[in-house]
Protein backbone atom coordinates (compact mmCIF):
# COMPACT_ATOMS: atom_id res chain seq x y z
CA UNK A 1 0.00 0.00 0.00
CA UNK A 2 1.43 3.61 -0.95
CA UNK A 3 0.91 5.97 1.68
CA UNK A 4 0.93 8.93 -0.88
CA UNK A 5 -2.21 7.55 -1.92
CA UNK A 6 -5.28 10.00 -0.43
CA UNK A 7 -7.78 7.29 0.07
CA UNK A 8 -9.89 5.33 2.54
CA UNK A 9 -9.11 2.18 3.83
CA UNK A 10 -11.03 -1.34 3.19
CA UNK A 11 -12.25 -2.85 6.25
CA UNK A 12 -9.88 -5.96 5.51
CA UNK A 13 -6.84 -3.63 4.81
CA UNK A 14 -8.01 -1.47 8.45
CA UNK A 15 -7.18 -4.55 9.90
CA UNK A 16 -4.04 -5.85 8.56
CA UNK A 17 -3.32 -2.49 9.26
CA UNK A 18 -3.61 -2.70 12.83
CA UNK A 19 -2.17 -5.57 13.57
CA UNK A 20 1.16 -3.56 12.61
CA UNK A 21 0.18 -0.39 14.94
CA UNK A 22 1.00 -0.71 18.06
CA UNK A 23 -1.35 0.72 20.69
CA UNK A 24 -3.71 2.20 18.21
CA UNK A 25 -7.06 0.71 17.97
CA UNK A 26 -10.71 0.78 15.93
CA UNK A 27 -13.36 3.05 18.46
CA UNK A 28 -16.13 5.07 17.19
CA UNK A 29 -15.13 4.61 13.47
CA UNK A 30 -11.61 6.40 14.12
CA UNK A 31 -7.91 5.33 14.57
CA UNK A 32 -7.92 5.51 18.95
CA UNK A 33 -4.82 5.52 20.89
CA UNK A 34 -4.47 6.38 24.88
CA UNK A 35 -0.77 7.70 26.35
CA UNK A 36 0.24 8.33 29.54
CA UNK A 37 3.67 10.34 29.99
CA UNK A 38 5.57 11.57 33.34
CA UNK A 39 3.69 14.70 33.55
CA UNK A 40 1.87 17.53 31.72
CA UNK A 41 5.33 18.88 30.57
CA UNK A 42 6.10 15.67 29.03
CA UNK A 43 3.23 15.18 27.55
CA UNK A 44 2.20 18.75 25.83
CA UNK A 45 6.27 18.79 24.83
CA UNK A 46 5.05 15.19 22.86
CA UNK A 47 2.04 17.03 21.81
CA UNK A 48 4.05 19.92 20.18
CA UNK A 49 6.08 17.40 18.18
CA UNK A 50 2.95 16.09 16.62
CA UNK A 51 1.52 19.07 15.90
CA UNK A 52 4.94 20.41 13.63
CA UNK A 53 4.72 16.88 12.02
CA UNK A 54 0.75 16.96 11.48
CA UNK A 55 0.77 20.57 9.87
CA UNK A 56 3.47 19.23 7.60
CA UNK A 57 0.68 16.47 6.40
CA UNK A 58 -1.83 19.34 6.35
CA UNK A 59 -4.01 16.16 8.34
CA UNK A 60 -4.57 16.76 12.11
CA UNK A 61 -5.81 14.71 15.01
CA UNK A 62 -8.68 14.93 17.45
CA UNK A 63 -7.20 14.88 20.85
CA UNK A 64 -7.84 15.39 24.35
CA UNK A 65 -5.38 16.01 26.99
CA UNK A 66 -5.68 16.17 30.88
CA UNK A 67 -2.41 16.36 32.85
CA UNK A 68 -0.20 13.59 31.65
CA UNK A 69 -2.79 11.35 29.75
CA UNK A 70 -3.14 12.05 26.02
CA UNK A 71 -6.21 10.65 24.00
CA UNK A 72 -5.84 11.01 20.10
CA UNK A 73 -8.69 9.94 17.36
CA UNK A 74 -7.83 10.21 13.63
CA UNK A 75 -9.96 10.02 10.55
CA UNK A 76 -10.59 11.58 7.18
CA UNK A 77 -13.31 13.80 7.53
CA UNK A 78 -13.60 14.87 4.18
CA UNK A 79 -13.28 11.58 3.35
CA UNK A 80 -15.88 10.29 5.98
CA UNK A 81 -13.31 7.56 7.58
CA UNK A 82 -9.79 6.01 7.95
CA UNK A 83 -7.65 7.02 5.31
CA UNK A 84 -4.37 6.13 4.43
CA UNK A 85 -3.36 9.84 5.54
CA UNK A 86 -4.80 8.74 9.33
CA UNK A 87 -2.37 5.65 9.20
CA UNK A 88 0.91 7.55 8.19
CA UNK A 89 -0.01 10.18 11.13
CA UNK A 90 -0.24 7.07 13.49
CA UNK A 91 2.57 5.31 12.02
CA UNK A 92 4.49 8.91 12.71
CA UNK A 93 2.97 9.37 16.37
CA UNK A 94 4.33 6.02 17.21
CA UNK A 95 7.55 6.68 15.53
CA UNK A 96 7.75 10.12 17.34
CA UNK A 97 7.25 8.28 20.78
CA UNK A 98 9.86 5.57 19.98
CA UNK A 99 12.61 8.04 20.13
Amino acid sequence: MSMDEYRLLGEEELEKALEKLEGWSLRKGKLYRVIEFRDFVECFGFMSKVAMEAEKMQHHPEWFNVYNRLEIWLVTHDLGGISTYDLKLAQKINELLAK
